[in-house]
């Protein structure tokens, strides 16, 4: 009887660290010291200190071709395990906030909106085609050179890390992981 209630407690103690450990951690991405950070509520659990982002900086407005950084929150849409860059982390850009912005200045029309908004409702990928851009995400080096990685920001848009810290940010990371860029 008394096996049992320590089995009991312990898959209690086991559950609650696995709710822990993957409903509240988020990542948040700081693009002015090209820092990302694992955050477990409010607590930074790993930090990378030097990512690199999109070769024209960050923006709230991103189109198509722009190598911007889009900034706002998103989830984890997707992983890749077998990309040209190591592991790929994809986000799910564009969100509605992206969608709003670009109606209102004319660059998407109105079933393009309700795409990106169903894809949001549903917890999906939201249409990757649009003049919005796509395919932005967090991924690793590939086998692109370390020492360009460590002096410019050199992505088309997306967030990178070495291909060892990819493989460390992965063991963090669901699907549907808030990530935050500001």
């Amino acid at each position: 009887m008394k096996l049992s209630l320590f089995f009991f407690v312990l898959a209690f103690f086991l559950a609650e660290a696995q709710a822990v450990e993957t409903q509240d951690v988020w990542v948040l991405v700081e693009i002015e010291p090209h820092v990302l950070k694992v955050m477990l509520g409010n607590d930074e659990v790993e930090v990378f200190p030097r990512v690199a982002i999109g070769q024209r900086g960050a923006d709230v407005d991103k189109a198509r071709g722009d190598k911007k950084t889009p900034l706002g929150e998103y989830r984890i849409g997707w992983v890749n395990e077998n990309s040209k860059f190591h592991r790929f982390l994809g986000l799910t850009y564009p969100n509605i906030d992206n969608a709003k912005r670009a109606y209102r200045d004319g660059l998407i029309g109105e079933e393009t909106v309700r795409n990106i908004m169903r894809a949001e409702m549903e917890e999906g990928v939201p249409p990757q085609n649009t003049p919005l851009g796509g395919q932005i995400g967090i991924h690793g080096l590939g086998i692109s050179d370390r020492e360009i990685h460590d002096a410019f920001d050199w992505t088309s848009g997306c967030i990178a890390l070495t291909n060892q810290e990819i493989d460390r940010l992965s063991k963090w990371i669901r699907k549907g992981t808030l990530v935050v860029i500001r």
